[in-house]
């Protein structure tokens, strides 16, 4: 049994709407297009940019160590979850499950979707481990994605491999184990894109937004299957990435940018771990834990009270509800600002 058997019969049907060729030099008299640019445009956005840039692809594939078969760039890995979720589930029938507390977006397009909602919350008492036993007791028939963060948002920590793989073979031919890797390099884990040969149950979502520094960018990739891929790039809308994205994603994905962003991910490691430190010793702070992300989850005694005094201040932090606030790690001198309120 294929995976790709799993999706909606009318996914698995679809084929690739075929756009107008591009031709280097050619006369566009095909597409539609505006024959006039404005003025300062150096980018020619009068024309289509390709359907699915080559030469971004490729760049993709050889940043996170996959084949070009098995990756398909996306608008961020957020557009990633939705065309998973579009693909595989049908309305009013199929599901999803989460391990909350994590990343509010798989339930939102779900809902949009009107898949039904799992939820198997991570152990709080554990240091927010999972309990397999407990995920693979209350998955379904109908159980299509299964969402990993690892790192997990908010929470900071990651999914062993040991955990992914009890997953990926309990629920082979089954369910899609989707592992969410927004944050990945600021841990000490290796990408789980390499079981991606040997387990066709199994997606990975990347980004650009965090480690390169391009959230305004909006690019990612999702990573599976050739024959998993191939069906979703039927279901991405023709030229998803615009012009000046693809652009800027290639430039910064130059070996001089490379190199400048893996610098900065280890200074943001030492900030995470300097600003866990102080944080420990704030009287406002209850509890706090450990992160592989950039951010840290922290647990206040009075959030409300906090936030009023930090808002003074123009500084803002992430409320999730019950007194606990995810924290992004900033520069030293954002750090220090943070700090300095809380001690007061």
């Amino acid at each position: 049994m294929s995976i790709e058997s799993l999706a909606r019969s009318e996914i698995r049907d679809l084929r690739v709407y075929e756009t107008g060729a591009q031709a280097s030099g050619a006369i566009r008299l095909h597409a539609n297009e505006s024959s006039w640019t404005w003025d300062g445009d150096v980018d020619s956005l009068n024309r289509y940019p390709e359907p699915r840039p080559a030469t971004l692809q490729t760049c993709l594939a050889e940043r996170f160590g996959v084949a070009e078969e098995n990756l398909l760039a996306t608008r961020g890995s957020s557009e990633a979850i939705d065309l998973l979720i579009r693909s595989f589930c049908r309305a009013g029938e199929d599901n999803i499950v989460i391990l909350p507390p994590t990343f509010v977006m798989y339930s939102v397009f779900a809902e949009i979707q009107g898949a039904e909602v799992i939820s198997c919350p991570l152990l709080a008492e554990n240091d927010f481990k999972i309990d397999i036993n407990s995920l693979l007791n209350k998955v379904t028939a109908n159980s299509k994605l299964i969402f990993l963060c690892s790192p997990n948002n908010p929470t900071g920590n990651v999914v062993s491999e040991s955990d992914i793989v009890r997953l990926l073979e309990a629920r082979k031919d089954q369910s899609i184990i989707v592992v969410d890797e927004a944050y990945v390099e600021f841990s000490d884990v290796d990408s789980a894109a390499r079981l991606i040969d040997n387990y066709d149950n199994l997606v990975v979502l990347r980004t650009l937004s965090k480690a390169l520094a391009l959230a305004g960018a909006r690019c990612g990739a999702v990573i599976g299957n050739p024959a998993l891929i191939r069906m979703l790039n039927a279901v991405l809308a023709p030229y998803a990435l615009a012009t000046p994205v693809i652009d800027c994603v290639l430039r910064a994905l130059s070996s001089d940018d490379v190199t400048e962003s893996k610098v900065r991910i280890e200074e943001t490691i030492k900030e995470r771990e300097r600003l866990l430190e102080s944080l420990a010793e704030c009287e406002c702070v209850q509890k706090l834990w450990p992160s592989q992300g950039n951010f840290l989850l922290v647990h206040f005694r009075d959030l409300e009270s906090v936030q009023k005094r930090l808002e003074t201040e123009r500084i803002l932090i992430r409320d999730i509800g019950g007194d606990f606030a995810r924290i992004t790690v900033g520069s030293a001198d954002e750090n220090n600002r943070l700090l300095a309120v809380l001690n007061e």
